[in-house]
C-alpha cells in the first residue's frame, strides 16, 4: 500500500498548451493579462486547476497557434518535472478559421472547396507536423502525461432542417472536416504512445441527454457570427465546463 499511496500524492505540474480551444475563446471572462492569446478563467486548464489544486500550473494557450507556434512560444513553459500536458493543436495549421468564414460568407461551393482543401492539407501535410509537435513536447517533459484533446462535430445535422443559418451540405462538411482532423490527432497520440482525449460523444446525443451542438436548443457552441467571427464555432464557457473539463478530468486520471 505504501507505493500506492506515495504515487497517488505525487505532485502534479500542469502546463496547458495549444490553440483557442485551449485558451478558451468563446467562454468570456478573459484574463487581462493574456492579452491577444484571450485566455479564459472558464477554460477547461483553469478549471481543472482550480477543482485539483496542482503543485504548480501554467497554461500558455494561446488563440490562432499553430504547431510552429507551440514549438516556438510555448514548450519553454515545459520541464523535466513537468507531470501533466494538455493541447489542442491542428486546427489553425490546416485553415479552419478561414475556412469557417468562407462557410459563412460565400455559396456552399466556395465552402465545399475550403473544407477540401483543408482536409487535404490534414491528409497530407499535418500528421508530420503533429509528431514533431509531440516528440519535442515528450524531449522536454519526459515524465509528464500528455494528453491531446480533439475538437468537437460543430452541427446536429439532425436539426438542420429547421436551423437558420448554413446549408446542409455546408454544415455536413464542416463537421466532416472536424472528423478528418480529430482522426489525425488521434493517430499521432497513439503514434507517439500519448492519450487521445475524444470530446465528440460529450457535445453529441446520447440516448439519455440531450445534445449540445449548434442547431440543438442547448448548445455550448457560438454558432457563426459575421460579426464576432473569432468566438464563431468555438466553445461557450458551458462548452468548457461539461463539453471539455469532463472529458479531460478522465484523460488526466
Amino acid at each position: 500500500m505504501g507505493p500506492t499511496a506515495a504515487r497517488a500524492a505525487a505532485p502534479v505540474n500542469y502546463v496547458a498548451l495549444g490553440d483557442s480551444y485551449s485558451s478558451g475563446v468563446g467562454a468570456g471572462d478573459y484574463i487581462s493579462s493574456s492579452g491577444s492569446c484571450e485566455r479564459s478563467a472558464d477554460a477547461y486548464p483553469e478549471q481543472w486547476a482550480g477543482a485539483n489544486s496542482p503543485a504548480s500550473f501554467v497554461s500558455v494557450a494561446c488563440s490562432g497557434a499553430t504547431t510552429a507556434d507551440v514549438l516556438a512560444s510555448q514548450v519553454p513553459a515545459l520541464s523535466a518535472s513537468t507531470t501533466l500536458v494538455s493541447i489542442t493543436i491542428g486546427g489553425n495549421d490546416a485553415g479552419f478559421s478561414s475556412v469557417m468564414e468562407t462557410c459563412a460568407l460565400w455559396p456552399t461551393s466556395s465552402c465545399l472547396n475550403a473544407v477540401a482543401a483543408a482536409e487535404a492539407f490534414v491528409a497530407s501535410q499535418l500528421p508530420a507536423r503533429l509528431d514533431t509537435t509531440l516528440q519535442t513536447i515528450r524531449a522536454d517533459a519526459p515524465a509528464a502525461k500528455i494528453v491531446v484533446l480533439g475538437y468537437p462535430d460543430l452541427y446536429d445535422l439532425s436539426q438542420s432542417g429547421s436551423c437558420i443559418g448554413l446549408s446542409t451540405a455546408d454544415r455536413t462538411a464542416l463537421n466532416q472536416g472536424a472528423d478528418e482532423l480529430d482522426g489525425a490527432l488521434a493517430a499521432a497520440a497513439l503514434a507517439n504512445d500519448d492519450t487521445f482525449a475524444d470530446v465528440r460523444g460529450q457535445f453529441a446525443a446520447h440516448e439519455i441527454f440531450a445534445a449540445h451542438e449548434i442547431c440543438d436548443s442547448g448548445s455550448w457552441l457560438h454558432s457563426v457570427d459575421i460579426f464576432a467571427i473569432s468566438s464563431s464555432y468555438h466553445p461557450t464557457a458551458a462548452g468548457q465546463d461539461l463539453g471539455y473539463l469532463p472529458v479531460f478530468s478522465a484523460a488526466a486520471g
